[in-house]
């Protein structure tokens, strides 16, 4: 068989990046390839679900007040795990659990990082084989090294993030994350069980003609948010149009696409939930962070979503995000109308 040496595994990937920087730890890399091997054994659960008992309900309510999956208590088992028995970790905060989770050994004190995750998002899709994905932020801590992780190394500002990244389980399966440096996908190849580098240095378009929203709560979002919509629906050839929608009610795969091909992810609050659905640190931070770095933008509606301070671990937030251009008509239609 001839290896193709042109084409870097993630792991190659990531030692190649230490060798530009001789006094770093290694750590985050540590921690990186950790997140991979956990998104391995998730996607093996995945792509046999429908021939285990995995499927289904748990039949118990998580704390966003939602259906537990038995494939989310899966992951999220799976990534905390990886994470624990590591050397790179402090401690985790998922979108499953009530409170942030400590690492209180030894090692744990003394690494520099703490994990903010969504182990399995879209996870409502499970049972009719739509993509579905993980979704991660890694922050420095701000607690002293050497001693136990606390709440103020969780509740940072999306700007602190110095990595953050996502798998989406698909027709491929993916893995994207970004640090200050850029954005790198790689895809997972089971014929070696490795990920390999597919999507070296992405970059977001400044613009594109796909916009994403739940158009069954149009009448329920604000006057800027339906007239930017509108507007989307009336664009033609001659200001950029003609705009598609493209919804598929799992974030990991809307913006993933929309990343790549250029196009807006909005999930606006509506008059029953104007804090929206979406979790500030388990979603709307990571997905910031990845975007902007890509050369795209991400707002709340009023401000840059990486620039709010998080008050609590479960926070809500409204979200768009994607095309640097798209972005910036949105916020215009939202200052002139809300």
């Amino acid at each position: 068989m001839i290896v193709n040496r042109k084409v870097l595994t993630l792991d190659e990937f990531t030692i190649q990046q230490l060798r530009d920087f001789p006094h770093a730890t290694g750590e985050l890399s540590s921690l990186l390839r950790d997140m991979g091997l956990a998104a391995k054994r998730v996607n093996v659960e995945v792509n046999k679900a429908g021939l285990v008992d995995i499927l289904g309900d748990a039949g118990t309510i998580n704390v966003q007040g939602e259906e537990v999956k038995k494939l989310d208590i899966y992951a999220n088992n799976q990534f905390m795990g990886v994470l624990q028995h590591g050397i790179s970790c402090a401690g985790i905060a998922s979108e499953e659990l009530d409170d942030f989770v400590i690492f209180d050994d030894e090692v744990s004190k003394k690494s520099k990082y703490v994990v903010l995750f969504d182990p399995l998002d879209g996870s409502a899709n499970i049972d009719v084989n739509v993509s579905i994905g993980t979704i991660f932020s890694v922050y420095r801590r701000v607690s002293p090294l050497g001693t136990a992780a606390t709440a103020a190394d969780f509740l940072q500002p999306g700007n602190q993030q110095v990595a953050a990244g996502y798998m989406i389980y698909g027709s491929s399966t993916m893995m994207v994350y970004a640090t200050r440096r850029g954005v790198n996908g790689f895809t997972l190849d089971p014929s070696i069980g490795e990920w390999t580098l597919s999507h070296p240095d992405i970059k977001c378009p400044e613009t594109g003609r796909i916009y994403s929203v739940n158009h069954g709560n149009f009448f329920k979002y604000s006057e800027g948010v339906r007239k930017y919509i509108t507007a989307c629906q009336k664009k033609d050839k001659t200001d950029g149009g003609p705009y598609t929608q493209r919804y598929i009610g799992s974030m990991v795969a809307d913006v993933h696409r929309n990343l790549i091909k250029g196009g807006i992810f909005t999930y606006p609050g509506t008059i029953d939930k104007p804090k929206g659905k979406l979790r500030l640190l388990y979603e709307c931070n990571p997905f910031g962070f990845i975007v902007e770095v890509a050369g795209g933008k991400a707002t709340d509606g009023k401000q840059r979503i990486l620039d709010v301070i998080p008050t609590e671990l479960h926070q809500r937030s409204p979200f768009f995000v994607g095309s640097k251009l798209m972005m910036e008509e949105l916020e215009e239609c939202l200052k002139e109308n809300d």
